[in-house]
């Protein structure tokens, strides 16, 4: 509701000016220079499945599942070895567990065959393993390979278009314009930091405006201090 609801304020506004855009990263850039995402990983094959499995989950809740799952295979043979029963049995507490269970045992068997092991620094190739979508690819890429994606999610999406900044209707209409738009030197960090803002300033109900970084230069007209 509140995502929709932003998606429609979207496309009233006016567009943030070139000014305006860097002085709000450079904001984010001064609080947190170094953002991290926060699901628990190793590498770039743990990375990834947590990521699959954070498909309408929290990252605490995936990092709690991950922890005995990672501890008992922590490689694509080692996780094909485990089986679907016993990675379903690790991650029974997340929703969806059976079907993310199949696809991870299926994805690690994929890199087996596919890619000697190794996870793709590649979208085409990411996205063509089951579990994989755009946004998961993007946040592999970012922070596995460090390429300068931008990952929307559901707290990204609602920031995009509350604020103005990047306007949407779909995720990807809120990528492109965001890609569009933020300075180069901002790319690397700058969906962790929106994603972050989304998750615990601009929330979905009673955002924390009084906290807010970009207060002054959002368009949101219900702001809540």
């Amino acid at each position: 509701m509140a995502n929709a609801a932003a998606a429609v304020h979207g496309r009233t506004v006016s567009p943030w000016s070139e000014a305006e855009i860097t002085e709000a990263f450079s904001r984010f850039e001064s609080q947190d220079p170094e953002p991290k995402g926060e699901l628990d990983h190793t590498d770039a094959f743990t990375l990834l499945v947590a990521v699959v499995l954070s498909a309408q989950a929290t990252d605490t809740g995936v990092n709690k599942a991950t922890k005995g799952l990672f501890a008992a295979a922590s490689t694509p043979a080692a996780m094909v070895a485990l089986g679907e029963d016993q990675v379903a049995h690790h991650i029974r507490t997340l929703g969806l567990f059976r079907g993310k269970a199949k696809n991870v045992v299926e994805l690690s068997r994929l890199l087996l065959e596919r890619h000697g092991g190794v996870v793709p620094k590649d979208r085409e190739a990411l996205e063509a393993l089951p579990g994989v979508g755009r946004k998961t690819a993007n946040v592999v890429l970012n922070i596995a390979f460090g390429v300068p994606t931008i990952a929307v999610d559901t707290h990204l999406f609602r920031v995009a278009n509350r604020t103005g900044l990047a306007p949407g209707a779909t995720p990807l209409a809120v990528e492109l314009g965001l890609e569009a738009r933020i300075p180069d030197r901002f790319k690397l960090h700058a969906h962790h930091w929106l994603i972050l803002h989304g998750r615990y300033i601009c929330k979905a109900t009673k955002p924390a405006c009084g906290r807010c970084l970009i207060t002054d230069l959002c368009r949101w007209p219900e702001k809540n201090f």
